[in-house]
């Protein structure tokens, strides 16, 4: 009897193994087809839309956006699908999606990137007009070429190409930022993983007598300069604008970077994310908390050294924010107020089937005109 009761759990925990595996397997079969479909889908719509490019170039980049949107709610669904959604905090960003902003995001694993693009999708034109600062490692994932053709800019990161790096980033906003009619640019300043970048960090700090932090790391210079320094508005006394020309002129100009958002995400028990978890959906549903904070880019300095005290202060920011999230579950109330206030983010999943299906469809009738070209072609020869 006692044998029956201890062959009992072990049953259990066999049957719920193999549940997992066997969802892993169809997830990931599901994703894999999925990408299959969608990503070529994307490349040949756009070049047969090369015409349109060089006709009318403002409505090619709408239909790229359009359809680069409904890439990355592809990505979303994978994880909202899983149980993994988003709770939002703080500044409500809303109001400001057809601004002008730079986001600056702490980075502690490669899921920070599948959040950010489940809860920038019901910001407006956000992720259609967004352009990503990313590890140039990532161009060489399935997504590479997605992001390519979109205009995000791949940064290789060591000492020995910063400086070149950064050169680089200036050209590549100078060509693509405002002719692709683009919005938001984001980028996560740390320069890497927390788990990778924390010792490292947390040692310079000490030799430099500068803050120690735990959740995140010191954050770099280099790219937030370039970009506040290309993308801003005209500088006045070391800070940055608020127009981009004299009061009741008109100008053609755009407006320039209007905000910075500080986006900082936390993870239940300090357990981030990896995107092996949204493919596989091994890890029990799970929610993740993001909080905004705005700035107006006018009390931004662009200078090098109120720039770095300024950002060094974000970060520190952030470990205070996380460090109460990690005790508590909640973060902070905003000063001045007794009661922080969450939302739920949310995703319409007729939408989201609405997109898959598209997707399928896409790829289903490409593949017959590649076909039907195929055949056109050798039939020739023979």
């Amino acid at each position: 009897m006692t044998g029956c009761c201890r062959m009992t759990p072990s049953l259990e925990a066999a049957h719920r193994l193999g549940w997992i595996l066997l969802k892993a397997l169809l997830r990931f079969t599901f994703m894999f087809i999925n990408n299959c479909v969608a990503i070529p889908s994307y490349c040949l719509y756009l070049l047969v839309l090369q015409p349109l490019r060089i006709m009318d170039s403002q409505t090619f980049w709408y239909i790229e956006g359009v359809m680069f949107r409904w890439l990355l709610a592809m990505v979303a669904s994978w994880g909202w699908w899983a149980g993994y959604t988003v709770t939002e905090w703080g500044d409500d960003v809303r109001p400001i999606s057809e601004d002008e902003a730079m986001v600056i995001v702490n980075h502690q694993a490669t899921g920070d990137v599948c959040t950010l693009m489940m809860c920038l999708q019901d910001k407006g034109t956000v992720v259609r007009k967004m352009m990503w600062l990313m590890d140039h490692v990532f161009k060489y994932t399935n997504f590479g070429v997605v992001s390519l053709i979109h205009g995000d800019f791949f940064i290789r990161q060591g000492k020995a190409h910063r400086d070149k790096q950064l050169i680089y980033l200036k050209a590549h906003l100078d060509k693509y930022y405002y002719s692709r009619d683009r919005k938001w640019i984001v980028l996560f300043p740390e320069g890497g993983f927390l788990r990778k970048r924390r010792e490292t960090s947390q040692s310079f700090a000490k030799k430099n007598e500068l803050p120690y932090l735990t959740h995140v790391t010191l954050p770099r210079l280099g790219a937030t300069q370039v970009i506040l320094k290309t993308l801003g508005p005209q500088q006045e006394n070391g800070t940055l604008g608020t127009d981009g020309g004299p009061p009741g002129q008109s100008v053609a100009k755009p407006k320039g970077l209007q905000w910075v958002v500080d986006v900082t995400i936390a993870y239940p028990n300090a357990k981030p994310m990896d995107i092996q978890t949204w493919i596989f959906g091994y890890r029990p549903p799970t929610v993740t908390h993001v909080h905004y904070r705005t700035y107006a880019i006018k009390d931004v300095p662009v200078e090098t050294e109120a720039l770095t005290d300024w950002l060094y202060q974000r970060f520190v920011e952030k470990e205070e924010l996380l460090a109460h999230f990690y005790q508590t579950g909640a973060f902070p109330p905003p000063k001045g107020q007794k009661e922080a206030v969450s939302r739920e983010m949310t995703l319409n999943p007729v939408w989201l089937c609405a997109v898959q299906s598209f997707a399928f469809v896409s790829g289903y009738m490409w593949y017959n005109i590649l076909q039907h070209i195929y055949c056109w072609f050798f039939s020739l020869l023979w």
